[in-house]
């Protein structure tokens, strides 16, 4: 975790370093008597077989790849407008080699930077809740699954590289971590508890790169191969986070569930809206002019179409929230209708 810039100021991992215990800065208080939701029941159980450090070999991509394609076309907005399909036959291949590479990236960072950070501090108790033993021992092997995500797609990112010659345009940082630091800079107190909001959104919602892939013939199979195993990893972190995000809701005050169901709409959208500076950057590599580029995210990304997407990928943690009883709660509401998620 260490070496990240831009997450926080100094060593990356201060939120739930097991060197430490950090009650007051975690603001999750452990009161004396917790309200019980209930037993645990592990949605790990076979995991030393089904998991995918476990039971997949890695992914090697072929010598030859036979025309097929790095990643869906259909899942690849920019692939489908006609200013960029119509510049030169060959523009398509890049463009999906360069999403490929984003969604990798993307999965590393997140899995590493801030998955793993908080599974670490579920694990090791620096996570100031009170949790079933099975629960505290499942986030070690959350933290295995995240880790090994992590390095087959840095893996499959290297091959394709090898493979294809074309080399990644990424940011330094993925748009989600400057966009969760910004929301940290602007509640400096509740800094930690906004980043468990974080992680529980994004191991909730349901992307469909993962489920469409997997699925596409059209797809290189050692890309899809590498999707399937992460889909298959993420349905089980689903139902941890469900259960975390339970605990964590009965094991706080008034206040600080106020602040756990506005926040989780702003990270929704954190998550999920599109990188448009990067996107600018690759299109204006592919001899695009300003305009021609402006217009393609326009056309591309306009705001009703992002806020339907997020919509539509966050009904079951919308809906974890409404079981909660959070939407009951006046300001919760508003802050979810502010982003049209319900």
């Amino acid at each position: 975790m260490c070496g990240i810039v831009g997450l926080f100021t100094g060593c990356t991992a201060v939120s739930y370093c097991p060197k430490r215990l950090l009650t007051k800065d975690s603001e999750v208080p452990v009161p004396d008597s917790p309200e019980s939701v209930g037993n645990y029941r592990s949605p790990f159980r076979g995991w030393d077989k089904r998991a995918s450090v476990r039971a997949t070999p890695r992914r090697e991509l072929p010598d030859e790849t036979g025309g097929q394609y790095f990643f869906s076309p259909d899942l690849v907005p920019l692939a489908r407008h006609e200013l960029v399909r119509d510049l030169r036959p060959e523009l398509l291949e890049q463009i999906l080699i360069q999403h490929l590479y984003r969604y990798l990236d993307f999965t590393a960072k997140l899995e590493q930077v801030v998955v793993n950070r908080t599974a670490l501090g579920i694990a090791q108790g620096t996570v100031s809740l009170r949790l079933q033993p099975d629960m505290r021992f499942d986030a070690y092997r959350i933290y295995c699954d995240e880790a090994y995500h992590a390095l087959f797609s840095a893996d499959l990112m290297r091959q394709t590289e090898a493979r294809t010659g074309i080399a990644p345009r990424l940011p330094v940082e993925p748009y989600f971590l400057t966009r969760l630091a910004m929301i940290q800079q602007e509640h400096p107190e509740w800094r930690a508890l906004a980043e468990l909001v974080f992680v529980i959104v994004s191991e909730t919602l349901i992307s469909g790169s993962l489920g469409e892939v997997p699925d596409d013939p059209r797809v290189v199979p050692t890309v899809r191969e590498v999707v399937r195993d992460h889909a298959m990893d993420e349905g089980r972190h689903h139902t941890y986070f469900a259960l975390f995000l339970k605990e964590l809701w009965a094991q706080s005050d008034p206040t600080e569930r106020r602040v756990i169901g506005t926040l989780a709409p702003t990270m929704v959208d954190a998550f999920l809206r599109p990188d448009l500076p990067a996107l600018r950057e690759e299109l204006t590599g592919y001899g695009l002019d300003r305009d021609t580029v402006e217009q393609v995210l326009a056309e591309v990304f306009p705001e009703s179409l992002v806020r339907k997407t997020a919509r539509d990928a966050s009904q079951q943690t919308v809906q974890h929230f409404r079981r909660l009883g959070a939407l009951d709660d006046p300001a919760i509401r508003a802050a979810f209708e502010t982003y049209e998620l319900v």
